[in-house]
């Protein structure tokens, strides 16, 4: 990997993490990260700590942690948090079980009406307009 210039403007910033600029500006407004000092005259620019940062709240986002919860992971980086970032972790692990059981119901349901869908014959109603409509 190629070092990070420490004196990147906002637009080298965003192609050095892969991002768009706006998506920083967002991050920033929420709090995610931080506005450098302007200097008087001159533009803001950002480091390898920036680029860091932001790589951390992007795969805590691929991991399905919302905004709130990578704050507060952030938070806890910042010192020996350990515990603390696993209960989070934890309780994220539950609700993404919790969807997949839920998906997985879905995809049983779903199949069984396809199913019935493709195995009618007759002018019997659709399976699935009459299970969503709550006839059985």
């Amino acid at each position: 990997m190629q070092p990070i210039d420490e004196h990147l403007t906002i637009g080298a910033f965003a192609k050095a993490a892969g991002v768009n600029v706006e998506t920083i500006r967002f991050y920033q407004r929420k709090g995610l990260l931080l506005e450098p000092d302007k200097p008087y005259g001159s533009i803001r620019r950002y480091g390898s700590a920036d680029v860091t940062r932001l790589q951390f709240v992007k795969s805590a986002q691929n991991l399905g942690f919302s905004l709130e919860e990578i704050a507060a992971l952030l938070r806890l980086s910042e010192g020996t948090h350990c515990d603390e970032a696993s209960n989070l972790a934890e309780h994220k692990l539950q609700v993404v079980r919790k969807k997949m059981a839920d998906l997985a119901r879905m995809e049983t349901a779903l199949s069984e009406l396809v199913r019935a869908c493709h195995g009618r014959t007759g002018t019997v109603s659709c399976p699935l307009i009459a299970s969503l409509q709550g006839a059985s």
